[in-house]
Parts: structure tokens; C-alpha cells; sequence
């Protein structure tokens, strides 16, 4: 699956997931930190394949998301191809009264519940691993919260518990103490996850002629699968990704006034490879908040569970990103949680990214300083005269 070296997330989560006897456990952790590998690996490890009913039972807050942890565990369990998967979610619909023989069931909690419940296509009793994903985004939406204690309080007292959130706010605790009793807890910081994997570096220049001359030595020195690039303002997106379409570059343009449609093709077209460079506005940096307006574009048939689905911009394949300007908030101030979010779309799941920022002034060196600062981070200068030198990063 790619994975070179356990995430922070999965070296700490698994011997706890993984351990005899089973342990619960609630963990803060990112999407794109592999904690979704994780918490599959240790519900196939889980299941006995001589018994042909559900013996995992996982949670998604959305249908979309639902679809793509069921992806993955079907991408991990493929060698075993005695373990079945169900979805319970809309759309799916069983006989009344019939029992599933699938080992793992992913679902939405309505959905869920009316299979453990109305329906009684699942023996709660028999269910031996409990995973709530997205637990800051389940208790957002109405009637999830609720749902997911009942369904809880049906299983048995021994069924392992797994608690994942992004956030923990003080609503997320209330709600985490309710689901998982005696849990293990798993504290990491956003940026201990995101910058672990993510060599970080500036180059000089003196305006955005020379940072563009940087950007196309860069491009001519090394291999990138994907890129994303980042601008302050929409003119210097469209200046930049017109230039670069001169050069003969694939590239996708996504930026602010663009309707809610018109951003989710350009993200598809990119995800799906058809443009290799997606230059954007901070539309793209928060991933959490375009996710939300990118689940509105598309109802997915049950019949196309195949189909992939992302989180937020959750593209494997992206390599690099450059901040073309660096991040700064209304008062010129750095934006730091910006800054973060932007090169956290590099280094997903776990794999190594590279992210460049481009310096043009004094101001702009200050407000890296202070980014550097702030995450207590170096970031390396970079010469892109040096090919070389480029051809190093990479390595």
C-alpha cells in the first residue's frame, strides 16, 4: 500500500489496537495520518474466519466516508478473501428478518441501527470490535450522537472499543467518556503528525517572475506526480497558472468565487490525474471545510462502491506543494494553522512530502521565521540555480 514507516499515529495506536487482551482506546488524529489503515488492520486481525456472521462493527458520520474505509478494507484484506465486507448504508436494502454472514459491517449510524434493531440483520452480542470514526464530525450532525451511544450500549462488555477525532473539543470528551469506557488515550499534536514526513524548505527571489523562473528549474529537476500550488490572491493564481499552461503544464485552477460545482470537477479532474498541477487560493489549504461542499456534488449508488471518495483534497499523488505566498491572516500576521493545513496535503497517509515556500522580501522572510519559530521546525534554504542541489531533496 505504499507505506515505508508506520505513521506517529500507527506507532503508537497498533500495539494498543493489536494487544491480548484487547484494549479500548480514543485517539485525536488527523485525516490523512493513516489512523484509518490503522483501525483496519486491527479489526481484519480481529475476525474468525470460521464464523460467518459480523464480528467488526465501524461508524462513519457520512455515506461518502463510509464508502472509503470500506476501500480500504478491502484494499488490506485482499489476501484474505475469505473475510466478507457489508455497508449498511442508504440505498443498501436487505430482506426483513435476513442474516448477514459478512464479517465486517461499515455504516452510518441510522443505517446501523436499523440493522442491529428494526431489521435484526446483526447479533450485537457477537460483535467483537466497535470503531467510531470522525467522532468530532458525528456529533456535528443531528441524531448521530444518539444513535451511536444506543448502538453502543447494545454490545457486549468485552467488545473492543476504538474512538477516533480530529479535534477534542469538551463536547467530543462528553461524548468519547460515553462510547469508550477504561480507554487508553492518544494525544497528538497536529503538527507532531503532519511535519514528521514533510521535508520543509525556502527559496530567495526577487519577485514573482523570479519565483516562477524557480518553480520551472524545480519542475526540471525532479520527478512530481502531482503538485499543489498556493497564492494569496486570485490574479496571482490565474497569472501563475496561465504561465505555466504556456509552458505546456497540465494544470487546474481552483480559487474563491468559482461555484461549489465548478470546484468539486476541477478536484475530481485533478484527483483523477487529468491535470498534474492544481494551483488554488486557501479555498484548497483547509481540507476539512471543502470536504463539506464536496459531499454535496455527488449520490453515489450502492452498485459503485468502487468509486473513491476523499475526506477533503486527499490525493494520494501529490508530491509537492509550494506555497507561491506564504500564508498571512487579515492583519499580515503568519497564518500558521494555514500553513500547516497547506502542506498537510503532502505526506499523506503516512508517505514522505516535500514542501517549498517561496521568499521575495524582507516581510516574507520575517513571516517565515516566524512560521519556523512557531512549529519549532527548520526550514532549509533551497538553490533552484543548483540542480543538483534540487535533485538532493528528493532523495
Amino acid at each position: 500500500m505504499g507505506f515505508n514507516r508506520p505513521s506517529k499515529i500507527q506507532e503508537t495506536a497498533l500495539p494498543m489496537m493489536l494487544a491480548e487482551p484487547p484494549q479500548n482506546l480514543i485517539a485525536q488524529s488527523q485525516s490523512g495520518t493513516g489512523k484509518t489503515a490503522a483501525f483496519v488492520l486491527a479489526m481484519l486481525s480481529r475476525v474468525d474466519l470460521s464464523q460467518r456472521h459480523p464480528q467488526c462493527l465501524c461508524l462513519s458520520p457520512t455515506y461518502e466516508l463510509a464508502l472509503q474505509t470500506g476501500q480500504v478494507i478491502e484494499q488490506m484484506g485482499k489476501c484474505c478473501p475469505d473475510i466478507k465486507l457489508a455497508y449498511a448504508v442508504r440505498g443498501n436494502r436487505l430482506e426483513k428478518g435476513q442474516r448477514i454472514s459478512e464479517q465486517i459491517v461499515i455504516g452510518t449510524p441510522g443505517t446501523v441501527m436499523d440493522w442491529c434493531t428494526k431489521l435484526r440483520f446483526i447479533d450485537t452480542k457477537k460483535i467483537k470490535v466497535f470503531v467510531l470514526d470522525e467522532a468530532d464530525v458525528m456529533i456535528a450532525t443531528q441524531g448521530h450522537q444518539d444513535q451511536s451511544i444506543r448502538i453502543q450500549r447494545m454490545l457486549p462488555k468485552n467488545c473492543q472499543m476504538l474512538l477516533f477525532s480530529a479535534t477534542f473539543e469538551d463536547s467530543v470528551w462528553k461524548f468519547a467518556e460515553k462510547v469508550v469506557p477504561d480507554p487508553n488515550i492518544i494525544k497528538l499534536k497536529r503538527e507532531e503528525e503532519t511535519l514528521d514526513t514533510i521535508k520543509q524548505y525556502y527559496v530567495l527571489c526577487d519577485n514573482k517572475e523570479e519565483k516562477y523562473q524557480a518553480l520551472c528549474n524545480i519542475y526540471g529537476a525532479i520527478t512530481i506526480a502531482q503538485a499543489m500550488i498556493f497564492c494569496h490572491t486570485r490574479k496571482t493564481a490565474g497569472w501563475l497558472a496561465a504561465e505555466l499552461s504556456k509552458e505546456g503544464h497540465q494544470v487546474a485552477l481552483l480559487s474563491g468565487e468559482m461555484m461549489v460545482e465548478q470546484r468539486a470537477a476541477v478536484i475530481q479532474r485533478f484527483r483523477d490525474g487529468k491535470e498534474k498541477v492544481l494551483v488554488t487560493t486557501n479555498v484548497c489549504a483547509r481540507g476539512r471545510h471543502f470536504s463539506k461542499m464536496l459531499r454535496l456534488k455527488q449520490q453515489v449508488p450502492p452498485e459503485h462502491f468502487g468509486f473513491k471518495f476523499s475526506k477533503g483534497i486527499d490525493v494520494e499523488q501529490v508530491s509537492v506543494v509550494i506555497n507561491f505566498d506564504l500564508p498571512v491572516d487579515k492583519d499580515g500576521n503568519p497564518d500558521c494553522e494555514t500553513y500547516l493545513h497547506r502542506i498537510g496535503r503532502t505526506g499523506r497517509f503516512g508517505k514522505r512530502g516535500l514542501a517549498i515556500n517561496m521568499v521575495d522580501s524582507k516581510y516574507s522572510m520575517n513571516i517565515l521565521n516566524r512560521i519556523q519559530d512557531h512549529f519549532n521546525k527548520k526550514i532549509e534554504k533551497l538553490d533552484t540555480d543548483d540542480l543538483d542541489e534540487i535533485e538532493k531533496i528528493t532523495n
